[in-house]
């Protein structure tokens, strides 16, 4: 027998099969989706690879396979291979991301192992204890009382046993060293949900737009079919109630439910929803903040069955969920379920290709759908749409005002709060009911310059402004990472006229405290949620210690439920708008839209200010009103026009190294490429020019730019340009190819 391996390799020349002998010990453990250690090349040490197909003979002279592993599913491997071809990236990139975590690493010693804890229980039965504790064999009261505990606690550990019977460590030793205890190695879940404590909740009665909604999925679960479905609902109508019937008529089915949530702060908040009513036993949770251990677990968890309900951010669609029978998407619209880093998958694409292949339904539900998602529902009938046009507790949406701060700068008032604003959150202060003030941008101040010489500090890595961050005194580059001193005098005029302009949420933070000195405040972004658990913390105190202000960024946004919420102030709707991309209306929208959905949400009237330099523009004034179907009219026009998505694609091919000329002629050869092999009347292929960051950790960055709309040709095409640059052997360049990127910088 011989199996087809792809090597674990990021390298383009490796991706493809290679024939290895399956030695017969190793016959009945290989299977395809196998991970196995292979002899390949010169190298000293074995490689790592998978299997993807076996087959009865090879034509070439071939090594035996090593040793085996563990082993994914064909669906899986046929997953793989399908996201390979299509984010134009390596088999074996895909495969990793559905392995278990902690397990990825090549070296065997550096992988997470199981949790083990010993724990002491009785080694002779009861009965034989109690004849030699009658003929004085064993006469300690100490001893005694250790071996009745454990007659009725069956094990325990000896920091247990200490605490319960006021023994200490030796008396233990000594009753395993005469053979009446024994030590017992057991295996430990490392569970971030043990901590939980919620009260139990029943299913809510469902309005009449709600109930609709859910027949309708729940038709689609009966049958036995594939359907996409849009749950767009105005903030607070109430999609999580509908989320959680359904996946509770799934488990009902003894089925299991995959549900995406965009951030890892809106896990905590739907993690007691959903502990609420189904209980943490069937609960897995999978994101970034976990330790490697927790999510090494919850994996094992999921792929032996024991969690049907897997809750998490994007990587958690590629979880093993047994019987899958709902993917369940929320906040839709959200950017950050597109991978910025290989391989660039898109998991609403993947769990359309996953839910398509089960025959289930995946429901993606949001109060600003992604432009694009809309379209199929509204236009083309890809995706049936559900609306849910009322909040569910009868509570009106709030009050939204514009203020114009160009006529603020007029009248004299240069602080960062208009006063309205800051007649509102006085108010507020006063009746003790609680604020968010939204700003998107972290740090003291964006920018630092020389107002003598014009000079601006840049990082030293990237060609991009360092921020200044006040509590640390320091400048930071938000690209790499990169940190360095205040700058106090202008490294090239030597003037002590250095300033800081722009404005973050620390900035925003003292100015608060500064005019409000009595109130209470607290941080969230991503300075502030850096520790495990930070997120929650900062959620829970905003909530239950009587804090009067919530500062943040998006983070604040999307999904949070604050009762006494009743003023949100947005500090600059204008920075999604001034950036260099065709979805920035769109975006910006979408933040005033979530943002404004926080106030407001119980019988509390609700009120929000936003502060624009371009209070006309329409995206702004629509998330005043709060129309989507208005907007979307206007974007979608201005879209077919200027034909952008959903009436094109737009395939960004990057370049970057260190070797600037390489890039250059690199870039040039795959234009020529593209030139001659896509149909030019179908498609536009922009002459390749430095990226508008132009360089980023030391390395030049240069873009491609082709329009068209993406066919299974176009795709091919691509991949062969990919193979065409590689088989000439550049050293220092990497190429990637981004369909639909979240970002065009």
């Amino acid at each position: 027998m011989v199996a087809e391996v792809i090597i674990n390799s990021t390298a383009k020349k490796l991706n493809r099969t290679f024939d290895y002998n399956i030695p017969e010990n190793l016959e009945d453990l290989v299977l395809v989706g196998s991970k196995v250690l292979v002899p390949f090349g010169r190298l000293k040490n074995l490689e790592e690879a998978y299997i993807v197909k076996i087959k009865q003979s090879s034509e070439f002279e071939i090594k035996d396979i090593a040793k085996v592993e563990t082993e994914l599913t064909d669906k899986q491997i046929e997953l793989a291979s399908w996201m390979a071809n299509k984010y134009f990236c390596n088999i074996s990139e895909c495969i990793k991301l559905m392995q278990t975590p902690g397990t990825r690493t090549k070296n065997v010693t550096n992988r997470i192992q199981d949790k083990k804890i010993n724990l002491v229980c009785l080694k002779k039965e009861f009965d034989e204890i109690l004849i030699d504790i009658e003929n004085k064999k064993l006469k300690s009261e100490k001893q005694i009382k250790i071996l009745e505990f454990l007659k009725d606690n069956s094990k325990a550990t000896i920091t247990e046993i200490e605490m319960f019977t006021g023994s200490s460590r030796t008396i233990v030793n000594t009753l395993i060293k005469n053979g009446y205890l024994e030590l017992k190695e057991q295996k430990v879940q490392r569970n971030p949900l043990n901590n939980k404590k919620i009260e139990n909740t029943q299913n809510l009665k469902l309005t009449d737009e709600q109930e609709k909604a859910f027949n309708k999925i729940v038709k689609t679960i009966d049958n036995k079919k594939y359907e996409q479905f849009l749950l767009y609902g105005v903030t607070g109508s109430g999609k999580t109630e509908v989320y959680l019937q359904l996946i509770n008529k799934v488990l009902n089915e003894n089925k299991s439910a995959i549900v995406l949530v965009p951030e890892i702060s809106l896990t905590p908040q739907m993690l007691d929803r959903f502990i609420s009513r189904f209980g943490k036993e069937q609960i897995a949770v999978l994101h970034s903040k976990l330790s490697i251990g927790e999510r090494h677990d919850e994996w094992e968890r999921i792929k032996e069955g024991q969690a049907k309900i897997i809750i998490g951010a994007r990587s958690a669609i590629f979880a093993p969920a047994q019987d899958l029978g709902i993917i369940i998407i929320d906040e839709e619209h959200d950017s950050s379920y597109k991978s910025e880093a290989s391989p660039r998958y898109n998991a609403k694409e993947v769990a359309e290709k996953i839910s398509n292949d089960l025959q289930i339904p995946l429901l993606l539900g949001s109060a600003t759908p992604d432009l694009n998602t809309f379209y199929k529902a509204k236009e083309i009938n890809q995706i049936t749409l559900l609306e849910l046009t009322k909040r569910a507790n009868k509570s009106n949406l709030p009050k939204v005002e514009i203020v114009d701060l160009k006529q603020e700068l007029a009248s004299g008032n240069r602080t960062m709060l208009s006063r309205d604003l800051y007649q509102a959150i006085e108010e507020n202060l006063k009746n003790k009911l609680q604020t968010i003030l939204f700003l998107n941008r972290r740090g003291y101040s964006t920018f630092i310059m020389c107002r003598n010489c014009g000079y601006t500090v840049k990082c030293k890595n990237c060609n991009i402004s360092m921020t200044y961050h006040s509590y640390e005194n320091k400048l930071k580059c938000h690209y790499c990472g990169y940190e360095e001193k205040v700058v106090k005098i202008c490294p090239e005029c030597g003037s002590d006229k250095i300033r800081y302009f722009g404005t973050g949420t620390q900035k925003l933070e003292q100015e608060i405290l500064k005019q409000f000195p009595e109130s209470k405040t607290i941080r969230m972004d991503v300075d502030t949620v850096t520790k495990k658990n930070s997120h929650e913390e900062i959620l829970n105190k905003f909530k239950t210690e009587n804090i009067d202000i919530l500062i943040g960024t998006q983070m604040v946004v999307k999904g949070h439920h604050f009762p006494k919420v009743t003023l949100v102030g947005v500090i600059a709707a204008d920075g999604s708008l001034n950036i260099d991309d065709y979805r920035a209306t769109e975006r910006t929208f979408q933040i005033l839209t979530q943002v404004a959905g926080r106030a407001g949400r119980e019988n509390l009237p609700g009120k929000v200010i936003i502060q624009s330099y371009n209070p006309e523009n329409y995206s702004i004034q629509n998330a005043q009103k709060q129309n989507y179907e208005e907007f979307y009219k206007i974007e979608i026009l201005l879209r077919k026009q200027l034909k952008y998505p959903p009436f094109c694609d737009i395939i960004v091919i990057g370049f970057n190294g260190t070797n600037e000329k390489e890039i250059k002629e690199i870039s040039q050869n795959a234009y020529e490429f593209a030139q001659n092999k896509l149909n030019t009347s179908k498609f536009k292929v922009m002459r390749p020019m430095p990226s508008p960051i132009d360089k980023i950790q030391n390395r030049f960055r240069w873009r491609m730019i082709i329009k068209g709309n993406m066919t299974k040709e176009a795709n091919e095409t691509l991949n062969n340009l990919l193979k065409n640059i590689y088989d000439k052997d550049y050293k220092n360049t990497k190429i990637t190819i981004d369909v639909n990127p979240n970002s065009m910088m």
